[in-house]
């Protein structure tokens, strides 16, 4: 197999608001899987649009050689309508459409090369991957998040590219197609690029590249190498900083008998002068000997301190820090019985095609479970009322709020203070910065519009819209709230959710994070019930299946 070049030679990125990136970065990938990791808004997602040529960058060079295939993160309708589209063939189908009409473009036969078959290749593979129902021309915007990921990963595998730079792939999909996925990335033959918080899927990677405000930091092997050196590495950085402080303590006590051993002699010499027979000329010019010699003692452990203290700075920066996540709990409260929400004979208007019948009462949390596209989405959305059921009757008796699993692009020109301040007026702009900045939204990051934020940042700004809403709700709907959360943030939303006191309800392909809020109940849509999320743990109290 012929090597291909994908390299960062001294790159940089500056932000629009002066934020440094990236500077001078320097790494060549691997001509198999590499990983890219890092937390939110650290620009990983930036890098993927840089590697792929959507973006360039302030400075430095990005060598590339071969093609290079990019599957964002938000796989936006407005941006992606078709299927097509969404497969990165739409242009090729158009070009073939032309020539089909008699068009000799140059362009067009160049999109044409080795593509005559496009169509029908694109039409098999639907079919094999379960979504022989589309075609070309199908609007995305009435696909479930899971579906669209899989039209998506499919126009990855179908590009023939010599690089794919995958940004979050496994988000939305259901466990048998976060598998699936696995597999295709151990089955791709040429260079790939995995920009992911999935720690499982990151095990099938040959190299790990942690972006950092100290740059690209680069280890070979899977997640759990990486981990385990990352640990190894900074326990070293732990002790070389506790090595730096112990001499500085040191050296600040010699420094303090040093000082104290001139003072004795100055005090020494001025006694002498004043005892003995010297002259007046001889006195001072002992004196200002005495005061040189003490002023550049000073000098001298000031410079000391200085290096001491630049030391200890560079040792501190190559630790890497304590990042703790806080997001605090709604203050409601649900008294056991009290009716939430009932669905009685509603039928969906997209995916599930059966009645579905549902009683939520008191502070349940439930799980609602199924494969992409059984309509676990549009579920939660009837139940919000952000859409109509085509039959049937939905009850609500207490205020909802809702997480959309595309949260953040509803308005993306807003900042993170005035979207928390349309959600409560009467919070406080301090309090506001303060709680972005316990879930890692920083001061020089509140004031930005949305649409300038990383994924995880914005689905943050989203949920705090609805944890600190004016009247806070008791039922919250979630649809894949973990999705582009940092791990970190992702702990941060398991501690909330846990102590959260009113009703709640979930969508989610993270067992571990269904794990961890400690559910009463699930609900699966569809008739696939072999998928168990709770192997190995105790089973929650109640289980419905719907047909």
């Amino acid at each position: 197999m012929t090597q291909r070049l994908l390299q960062l030679d001294q790159v940089s990125f500056n932000l629009p608001d002066g934020r440094v990136l990236f500077e001078h970065s320097n790494h060549t990938f691997i001509t198999s899987a590499t990983g890219i990791v890092g937390a939110n808004g650290c620009g990983k997602s930036l890098l993927g649009r840089l590697l792929t040529g959507e973006q360039w960058p302030t400075g430095g060079i990005v060598r590339r050689e071969g093609r290079v295939y990019g599957v964002a993160q938000l796989l936006d309708p407005e941006r992606y309508p078709t299927v097509a589209a969404l497969a990165g063939v739409d242009q090729i189908l158009a070009a073939l459409a032309r020539i089909a009409q008699g068009s000799v473009d140059e362009d067009d036969h160049a999109l044409a090369v080795d593509q005559w078959d496009c169509a029908t290749r694109l039409e098999a593979q639907l079919q094999q991957i379960g979504l022989g129902h589309l075609n070309a021309d199908a609007r995305t915007d009435t696909l479930s998040g899971g579906e669209r990921q899989r039209v998506a990963l499919m126009g990855a595998w179908l590009s023939r590219a010599d690089w794919l730079i995958l940004d979050e792939p496994s988000n939305h999909l259901d466990i048998d197609q976060q598998h699936k996925l696995a597999q295709q990335i151990e089955r791709w033959p040429n260079g790939l690029i995995l920009i992911s918080h999935d720690r499982s899927l990151l095990e099938h990677v040959d190299e790990i590249v942690e972006l950092s405000p100290l740059g690209l930091a680069v280890y070979g092997g899977n997640y759990s190498h990486y981990s385990a050196a990352r640990e190894q590495e900074q326990q070293a950085f732990q002790s070389a900083l506790q090595g730096e402080r112990a001499q500085a303590r040191r050296e600040q006590r010699e420094m303090v008998v040093q000082m104290e051993r001139q003072q004795r002699r100055n005090a020494r010499g001025d006694r002498q002068g004043r005892d003995g027979n010297q002259t007046k000329l001889i006195t001072n010019a002992q004196k200002e000997r005495s005061e040189n010699s003490q002023g550049k003692l000073r000098l001298n452990q000031q410079v000391a301190r200085e290096q001491q203290q630049q030391r200890i700075a560079e040792a501190r920066a190559r630790c890497a820090p304590d990042i703790q996540r806080v997001m605090l709990s709604p203050e409601c409260s649900v008294p056991s019985g009290k009716l939430i929400v009932q669905l009685i004979n509603v039928v969906l208007p997209f995916g599930h095609a059966q009645p579905i019948n549902l009683t939520l009462t008191g502070p349940m949390r439930m799980a609602i479970l199924g494969a992409n596209g059984s309509g676990k989405s549009t579920l939660l959305q009837v139940i919000a009322g952000q859409l109509p059921a085509r039959a049937g009757d939905v009850v609500r008796s207490c205020h909802v709020g809702w997480l959309d699993q595309h949260a953040g692009l509803q308005h993306p020109q807003r900042t993170a203070v005035q979207w928390l301040y349309e959600s409560n007026p009467q919070l406080p702009e301090a309090e506001a910065r303060t709680r972005l900045a316990q879930m890692g939204i920083d001061a020089d990051r509140v004031m930005l519009k949305t649409c300038q934020l990383s994924g995880g940042e914005r689905l943050k700004i989203a949920l705090a819209a609805e944890l600190y809403a004016l009247r806070p709700p008791q039922l919250l709907l979630l649809d894949e709230p973990d999705n582009h959360l940092d791990l970190p943030s992702k702990i941060a939303l398991e501690q909330m959710l846990d102590q959260y006191t009113g009703a709640l309800i979930v969508v989610s392909h993270d067992s571990a994070f269904l794990q961890a809020i400690h559910l009463d109940t699930e609900f699966h849509l569809g008739n696939d019930r072999t998928a168990n999320l709770w192997r190995g743990s105790e089973l929650p109290r109640h289980k419905s299946f719907l047909p």
